[in-house]
């Protein structure tokens, strides 16, 4: 697959020629690379189907063969996203049984995940209210599919602690949603600490908080 250099975009490098050859799918996701960058380095407002297409080194006609629209773009972005990180949460806890090892297993998958694809969780972090009808419909079920697999893990780690209706379930899971998806305003994996180093952390945080000993809050 050729192509000029021309711009950086996120992780990986698109110029601003395309030979167009390849599979439908590698085409497409080709295509789909570019916009996620130019979406969340713009905006879903500001960025254009011209400027996508010149991103991706296509000719604006081109694009439209792949998109009858802008929302479809978006749409697909999202969905292969969190369709992708769902399949590989869902085969790394296959045979997993002890819930801190589920959380660990879980923080490590999505952090390495989207520290390959950061553009990807900007967007996805910032733009489903940009879809409509069943566009935003679908994407919001395989989110909440992927909530409920860590709502599960939340419940099962709660309810081994014996902290049966101390703890606000719900608002527990959102707090290491925001912690996870929140990474890609601080967190550079050429540059920060590995990984694992920073899943590791996550995880030790979440179960037992920075001024913990043994579970307990010091005073």
């Amino acid at each position: 697959m050729k192509t000029e250099q021309s711009f950086e975009l996120g992780t990986a490098r698109i110029g601003a020629t395309f030979d167009g050859r390849g599979t439908y799918d590698e085409r497409l996701s080709h295509i789909l690379a570019a916009a996620t960058d130019v979406i969340a380095r713009l905006g879903y407002e500001k960025a254009s189907m011209r400027v996508v297409a010149k991103a991706a080194g296509v000719s604006l006609a081109g694009l439209y063969h792949y998109f009858d629209n802008k929302e479809k773009m978006l749409f697909l972005i999202q969905f292969r996203t969190f369709g992708s990180l769902l399949s590989v949460v869902r085969e790394k806890l296959h045979g997993v049984d002890d819930p801190e090892e589920q959380l660990r297993v879980m923080i490590r998958a999505h952090v390495t995940y989207f520290a390959a694809n950061m553009s990807a969780l900007k967007v996805c972090s910032h733009e489903l209210d940009s879809l409509s009808g069943s566009a935003y419909d679908e994407t919001r079920r395989i989110r909440v599919e992927y909530y409920n697999i860590t709502r599960a893990i939340v419940d099962q780690l709660l309810d081994a602690a014996g902290l049966n209706g101390a703890v606000d379930r719900h608002v527990s899971t959102m707090a290491l949603f925001g912690m996870l998806n929140w990474m890609y305003r601080w967190y550079d994996p050429r540059q920060g600490p590995s990984v694992n180093a920073v899943a590791n952390q996550m995880t030790a945080q979440f179960l037992h908080g920075l001024l913990t000993r043994n579970g307990q809050v010091s005073h």
